[in-house]
């Protein structure tokens, strides 16, 4: 009995098309799509990241989270804004 192919869908979240599977295929086929701007999720990390750095760059020193944290964010959103207006 011949497998049952699945609907082309997009997933908005990670920008993945997936294709109708050629016949005889096991799997769709996945093309990735060209991100014009970051997701919610890659913001974060890139925010996590960049405090862990100040973290660093502090010496390691406990008791200043929050404030790396909110530095990161800031310098994150506004390189965000930059790249934005400069593309735009």
């Amino acid at each position: 009995m011949p497998r049952a192919k699945t609907p082309r869908t997009t997933s908005t979240s990670n920008k993945q098309v997936i294709t109708m599977p050629e016949a005889g295929a096991a799997t769709p086929t996945r093309k990735n799509v060209a991100v014009s701007a970051p997701t919610p999720i890659d913001l974060q990390s890139l925010i996590q990241r960049r405090a862990y750095e100040l973290y660093e760059q502090r010496g390691r020193t406990p008791g200043h989270e929050i404030d790396d944290w909110n530095q990161a964010e800031r310098e994150v959103l506004a390189s965000q804004t930059r790249q934005r207006t400069a593309s735009a």
